[in-house]
């Protein structure tokens, strides 16, 4: 345990990737199975336990400490784990340190009465590096800087393949991942990819920046709509019974199938389908905030089925049958994929429109007023535009000079910061998630009512005095958050930027910002001087 401790720790302090990869495979290389194994689905979220959870953690402290000196204690560290690691009565010597294999069978099969003992004791024998991590085991939310895609890149670097063949037998590998690490070192042939429905790695885009249309020419490109949804990557195979396995994978891997029923039964194909995933009304798109009402579910209702419709918006065929296709250049793929869908429920996959363009002057119109280039009544989930080679293979990754992003300016306002909350990781001494606001009339005068949060888009630097200004100006504390000053004489303003807006119920303003971000520190705008929330309102799509 004391290893993984020390790693976990380590990465949480590495910021360079490359060097993330070296300490992950150089813990994976050393380590012995079935460690290695259990810290590989630690880091890949590979590892579930259904009676540990937060409250357990809070239970075990609160029996252990003052509760308004750990009420302060959080407030200052920021981090449940690192702040009950601290405060955790040492008791040296009082037990083994426990190792990690007995640690994740313990977490797993332990009830709930018996689990706080079989905790509490470990935690007595661990030092605070030791507790932290397994708190953040216990917890799930690592927080180290660590994708599931780093961490299998790191273990594909001890056979010196390629990642992208791990992820093609990842699906059908359970932890500790025995199987995979005796491949990797040449101790045994590659596992067998028996799953009849996989994951593939997506093909990701680059962003276009300044210059880049002059070193391309647009005959060799064709243009889609880049919708505000979530990519997904839709499959389905036979297996040897002749049964269907048919799975619904996020751009990461999981399978969310769970979620989404009505979209699982309707390919009624085998093949591999790479899209966005939506929800459509009477043949519109709907919002995004409209889409976040499935997701994340475990089970839906029947009533939930009917009022939020899935759909996916399909832009490539990965898998036609169980031929792969990933080798054919684009248009080929894209005449296969017409007459893929050809043979789907329409109401459920719909091909990703074309936007017929013939110079970079014709798309930027079009990027500009997607209604009047063919988008109709979906314009407003419009984000931009995806821009392809139309010789392209799909190639798993970002590989440079294919697939490029075209996203729609981003919209700007002034608001007012509100409330500041600690960060984790390398931020947990820092005020770095902030809630902000605009104006609005209310029947006591001017209000302020928050419309967003963001933690991302300013510079460490710049961190540092945000930082200070909360902490000279904090009015009230709720918890780990502090209220800052906000009047129209003091306050500090943010130029806001974000790249869409929703009527949302679950907001005091009632509206709710789609990827908000810091743009722009204003300390030279007076508070009273930032935005009203008729501004906003006047940005809602014309449904809202």
């Amino acid at each position: 345990m004391n290893r993984f401790a020390w790693l976990l720790d380590r990465l949480a302090y590495e910021p360079r990737r490359n060097a993330k990869l070296a300490l992950i495979a150089d813990y994976l290389r050393t380590t012995p199975d079935p460690d290695r194994g259990l810290a590989l689905a630690a880091m890949t979220g590979g590892l579930v336990f259904r009676n540990a959870k937060p409250g357990l953690i809070r239970a075990l402290i609160a029996e252990r400490a003052d509760p308004v000196l750990f009420a302060l204690s959080y407030d200052y560290v920021g981090d449940l784990s690192e702040t009950v690691a601290l405060m955790w009565p040492a008791r040296h010597g009082a037990n083994d340190v426990p190792h990690l294999p007995d640690v994740v069978a313990g977490l797993r099969e332990a009830g709930k009465t018996d689990l706080p003992r079989l905790v509490a004791g470990w935690l007595d024998a661990l030092d605070e590096t030791g507790r932290w991590a397994l708190l953040k085991l216990i917890t799930g939310a690592l927080r180290i800087g660590v994708s599931a895609r780093l961490a299998k890149t790191a273990a594909a670097s001890l056979g010196g393949v390629a990642p992208d063949e791990v992820e093609q037998v990842w699906h059908g590998l359970e932890p500790p991942y025995i199987a995979l690490f005796a491949w990797l070192e040449g101790k045994a042939p590659r596992p067998a990819a028996s799953d009849p429905a996989p994951f593939r790695p997506v093909m990701l885009s680059h962003p276009v920046e300044e210059g880049d249309f002059d070193k391309l020419d647009p005959a060799d490109f064709s243009a889609e709509w880049k919708w505000d949804g979530i990519r997904v990557q839709a499959v389905s195979g036979t297996r040897a019974d002749g049964s269907r396995l048919t799975r619904l994978y996020s751009r990461t891997g999981e399978d969310i199938a769970g979620a989404f029923p009505d979209l699982v039964e309707a390919l009624t194909r085998d093949g591999a389908l790479d899209g966005e995933l939506l929800v459509m009304r009477d043949g519109a798109v709907q919002s995004f905030n409209t889409l976040q009402q499935r997701l994340n579910r475990k089970t839906v209702t029947t009533k939930m089925l009917a009022e939020f419709p899935a759909h996916i918006r399909v832009y490539d065929l990965l898998v036609d049958g169980d031929e792969d296709i990933r080798e054919l250049p684009l248009e080929e793929r894209r005449a296969r994929l017409e007459a893929f869908l050809g043979k789907l429920d329409s109401a459920r996959f719909d091909l990703s429109r074309v936007i017929p363009f013939e110079s970079w002057d014709d798309l930027a119109a079009a990027r500009a007023d997607p209604a009047a280039a063919g988008a109709g009544a979906d314009a407003e989930a419009v984000e931009g535009c995806m821009i392809k080679r139309s010789d392209s293979p799909y190639l798993p990754g970002r590989p440079k000079g294919y697939w490029w992003k075209w996203k729609r300016a981003a919209r700007l306002v002034d608001c007012v910061l509100m409330y500041a909350q600690r960060g984790h990781g390398k931020r947990s001494s820092f005020y770095s998630d902030y809630t902000f606001g605009v104006w609005r009339e209310s029947p006591e005068g001017q209000e302020l009512v928050p419309v967003g949060k963001a933690y991302f888009g300013f510079t460490d630097e710049e961190l540092v005095e945000i930082d200070r200004y909360v902490r000279k100006n904090t009015l009230n504390r709720f918890g780990p958050v502090r209220e800052v000053r906000h009047d129209a004489e003091s306050g500090l303003v943010f130029e806001v930027a974000f790249e869409g807006l929703q009527r949302s119920t679950r907001h005091k303003s009632g509206l709710a910002m789609r990827f908000p971000r810091i743009n722009r520190i204003r300390w030279d705008k007076p508070p009273g001087e930032a935005d009203r929330i008729e501004a906003l309102e006047r940005l809602l799509p014309a449904e809202g």
